[in-house]
């Protein structure tokens, strides 16, 4: 018997979505400064893609896996979802204020890995505790909500890192000398990017704690009870922990024709988005402040003849410095353009409900896909620190609209009773072109494309313009379009 949902009100909806500002936070700095952070620590361009797996793995592995447990999980204390994305939350502030201590690299893609995990244990089931909540109705509402605190999270720590690197940077007159005198290394990250993650820390679990305060979760009816009982009382032990995967399994052999449409609009969405969030930071210290590879090259020379305790020239000291600073400086510029397309997104959130309700979830999906190309094949012309800005208009008009239409489809059409292993599924869909991403793109860009980050960023734009066609090709029954 499915349980009849009452509409709730503006402030319902804001309370149960004000947790996504702390998870989208910590995803607003993986996004921006963890590559840089790589980079920072020793990485080259064709290592980034590898050194991401941690998102696209723990994605596939625990967001399906926590839908399904949490399809078949009730606490009359702490209820269905809360539980995981409260746990999720507290591991994740625990990274977040670790992690720019890292000294070396194999230390901090380890410490991605914890952190993606927590990350993915809150995600999947807070997207499905907005639509246990809500009715039909209110889904594209509750969704769109969701994007406003996703453009929120991804603001604040985007505009963080910009701000404290203006603020907190030190100049190069001012620079500590490159290797103490007991030829170690002064750490590269710079300590004006400590700040943005112990904030992230605070955000993270402070908002969370906020909806799981505020909202309270609908209870299953008696007849799901008394079936999450007696499953409890009937199955061995082992059967249960391989009944998610069982679960998992049975609905993909039942998915909607919808999300087997869309699976494939996200190998290319997701995929150009990854290639985006890997590139901008080094297309920015190309095609912005002149870095060359042969200059990287020569840091690194340096950075390695100072780590085994060679004596480095006031002229190479000079060079290495300068180049750290004009890193920095673009890592800010991608905190200042990530946080205006984000910004955007926080804006034009809800104001794209009478949109979609007007022209159709599909005619305003597939035009974000377009915006969002059109943006990237722009970037590496404009020179400009604030033209850049125009492009993230656009880029957040379409992530407004990725981050949430999907999901209201997707909601529309799916079984109820496995809501939560649907929402891992589409999860599946998002990480798995990550996935191929990090294993094929690194000897993209080095064989193909040049080694050049500008030509990745163009790459992507294109699988953008590829992804928008693929999405007109999306059919809903004509009253849940």
């Amino acid at each position: 018997m499915k349980i009849r949902k009452p509409n709730l009100s503006f402030w319902q909806i804001w309370n149960m979505n004000v947790g996504f500002f702390g998870i989208q936070f910590s995803f607003g700095l993986q996004q921006t400064a963890i590559n840089p952070i790589f980079s920072f620590l020793g990485a080259h361009h064709e290592d980034l893609p590898l050194l991401n797996l941690a998102g696209p793995v723990t994605g596939l592995l625990i967001q399906p896996i926590i839908g399904a447990i949490s399809d078949k999980t009730w606490s009359p204390r702490w209820g269905r979802r809360k539980p995981f994305f409260l746990i999720g939350a507290i591991v994740a502030s625990l990274c977040l204020f670790i992690f720019p201590f890292s000294s070396e690299l194999w230390f901090a893609v380890g410490l991605l890995w914890i952190l993606d995990a927590a990350n993915n244990t809150a995600m999947e089931p807070y997207r499905a505790f907005v639509g246990d909540k809500l009715p039909d109705n209110q889904l594209t509402y509750g969704f769109q909500m969701q994007s406003l605190f996703v453009g929120a999270g991804i603001t604040l720590a985007n505009f963080s890192l910009f701000l404290f690197q203006d603020w907190f940077s030190v100049p190069v007159t001012e620079a500590t000398s490159l290797c103490t005198t007991d030829t170690e290394v002064i750490s590269a990250i710079p300590k004006w990017v400590y700040y943005s993650f112990f904030l992230g820390a605070v955000a993270s679990i402070g908002t969370i704690l906020w909806s799981v305060l505020k909202t309270p979760e609908i209870p299953p009816s008696n007849e799901e009870i008394q079936e999450m009982e007696e499953r409890k009382k009937n199955s061995a032990f082992m059967s249960r922990v391989f009944e998610p995967f069982v679960e998992i399994f049975q609905a993909i052999g039942s998915m909607p024709k919808l999300l087997w449409r869309l699976s494939a609009v996200y190998l290319f969405q997701w995929y150009a988005l990854f290639v985006y969030w890997q590139f901008i930071t080094p297309m920015l210290r190309t095609s912005m402040f002149g870095i060359s590879e042969s200059d990287t090259e020569k840091f690194d020379t340096i950075m390695d003849a100072c780590k085994t305790g060679a004596q480095i020239s006031v002229e190479d000291t000079s060079f290495v410095q300068n180049i750290q600073l004009l890193s920095e400086q673009a890592l800010a510029q991608t905190g200042l353009m990530n946080g205006t397309y984000n910004f955007v997104t926080m804006i034009v959130a809800l104001l794209l409900v009478p949109v979609a309700s007007k022209f159709g979830n599909k005619k305003v999906y597939v035009g974000s896909l377009f915006l969002t190309g059109m943006a990237m094949l722009s970037l590496p012309y404009i020179k400009d620190q604030y033209l850049l800005l125009l492009p993230m208009i656009l880029l957040g008009v379409g992530w407004a609209a990725m981050m949430g239409i999907p999901y209201a489809m997707v909601s529309k059409v799916i079984p109820e009773k496995r809501r939560g292993v649907y929402m891992g599924i589409v999860n599946m869909m998002i990480v798995i072109p990550m996935f191929i991403q990090t294993l094929s793109f690194g000897p993209i860009v080095k064989h193909l494309l040049g080694n050049s980050a500008v030509n990745a960023i163009m790459f992507g734009g294109v699988f953008f313009m590829i992804a928008a066609f693929l999405a007109m090709r999306l059919k809903i029954t004509s009253n849940k379009s």
